[in-house]
C-alpha cells in the first residue's frame, strides 16, 4: 500500500505538465477524436470525476459560510475591476480579462482541492453556490458588454447537467448502494487520472484553436494571454488569503482561481468578440501550471512530515 501511495505521489508531480505537453503535441488527433465523439469525452470525464468526489460528501456537511460570501464578492469585484480598468485601453482586452473572472469555479476544482487538503464539503458547497450565482449574473453582464444574446436558460443548460446530476447520482448511490459508495469514496484518487485525461483533451483543443486563429494580431493575442496570467495569479492568491482567514487556504485558492474555462471560452465566443476567447484559452494553461506547482509543493511538504 505504501508503494502505491509513493507511486501515486510521484506520478502526480509530473503528470500535469506531461499531460499538457502531450495534449499540445497531439492537438490534431485529440481534437479529431473529441469531434468524432460529439465533444462528449470531457463532459463524461467531468461527470465521473465529480461522482467519485461527491461520494465523499454528505448533504448535511454542506453549509454556506462567510468564506463563500467573501469569495463571491471577490469574484464580482475582480470581474468589474478588470473590465473598467482595461476598457479605456482596448475593448476586446477588457472583455477577455473580464470573462476570466466571471467564469464560475471549475467542476474539477473540488477534485484538485481535495488533493491539496481542502475541505471537500466546503468546496462542493461553493461550487453549487458559485455556479448558480453565475447562471443568474452572467446574462446581465454579457448583455451589457456583449451582443445581448445571452440568456439564463442557455447558461443553466451548460452548467446544471455537469454539476447537479453527478451530485444527485452520488447521493442516491450512498443511500441505495452504501458499500459501493464507500468503495468509490475510498478510491477517489482515481478521479485525478480521469482529470488528467480531460486535461490532455482540453489542452489539445486549446492548442488547435490557437493555431487555427487568423483574425487577431500577435500583439493583441499576447496582451490577452498576459491579462489572463495576471488575473489567474491574482485570483489564486486572493482566494488563498481569504481561505486562510477561515482555516482553509487551499479551498479558497481553488474556489476563486480554478475556473470553468470551457464555459468561459463558450461565453466569449458566443456573446463577446470571439477574439476575446484567447484570454480564457490561455487561462487554461496558466491555471494548470499553478495546479501542477501546488500539487508538487503539497506532496513535497507531506513527504517531509
Amino acid at each position: 500500500m505504501h508503494l502505491i501511495e509513493h507511486l501515486h505521489r510521484n506520478v502526480k508531480s509530473i503528470a500535469m505538465p506531461l499531460g499538457m505537453v502531450v495534449g499540445a503535441l497531439l492537438c490534431r488527433p485529440v481534437s479529431a477524436l473529441e469531434a468524432a465523439t460529439g465533444h462528449m469525452i470531457t463532459p463524461a470525464l467531468i461527470f465521473a470525476m465529480l461522482f467519485f468526489t461527491f461520494c465523499r460528501v454528505r448533504p448535511s456537511e454542506m453549509r454556506p459560510s462567510l468564506l463563500h460570501l467573501w469569495l463571491l464578492l471577490a469574484q464580482g469585484a475582480v470581474c468589474a475591476g478588470v473590465y473598467l480598468l482595461l476598457r479605456p485601453v482596448d475593448g476586446v482586452l477588457a472583455q477577455g480579462a473580464m470573462i476570466c473572472a466571471l467564469a464560475p469555479v471549475a467542476m474539477a476544482a473540488v477534485v484538485i482541492g481535495g488533493m491539496l487538503g481542502a475541505d471537500v464539503a466546503t468546496m462542493a458547497t461553493y461550487s453549487l453556490l458559485c455556479n448558480m450565482a453565475v447562471a443568474f449574473v452572467a446574462p446581465v453582464v454579457l448583455s451589457l458588454v456583449g451582443t445581448g444574446a445571452c440568456t439564463l436558460g442557455g447558461i443553466v443548460a451548460r452548467i446544471a447537467p455537469l454539476l447537479v446530476v453527478p451530485f444527485a447520482a452520488a447521493q442516491c448511490c450512498r443511500l441505495v448502494l452504501p458499500r459501493a459508495a464507500q468503495w468509490v469514496a475510498e478510491h477517489s484518487r482515481i478521479s485525478f487520472y480521469m482529470w488528467l485525461v480531460s486535461l490532455v483533451v482540453v489542452i489539445g483543443r486549446t492548442t488547435a484553436f490557437i493555431i487555427d486563429l487568423r483574425d487577431a494580431s500577435l500583439g493583441l493575442e499576447l496582451a490577452l494571454a498576459l491579462a489572463a496570467l495576471v488575473v489567474c495569479l491574482f485570483q489564486f492568491k486572493a482566494g488563498r488569503m481569504l481561505g486562510r482567514r477561515y482555516g482553509d487556504p487551499a479551498a479558497g485558492g481553488q474556489s476563486l482561481g480554478q475556473k470553468n474555462t470551457v464555459l468561459a471560452v463558450w461565453m466569449a465566443q458566443s456573446f463577446l468578440d470571439p477574439i476575446s476567447s484567447i484570454a480564457p484559452t490561455a487561462y487554461i494553461v496558466w491555471q494548470n501550471f499553478v495546479n501542477s506547482y501546488q500539487i508538487w509543493k503539497h506532496d513535497r511538504e507531506a513527504a517531509r512530515r
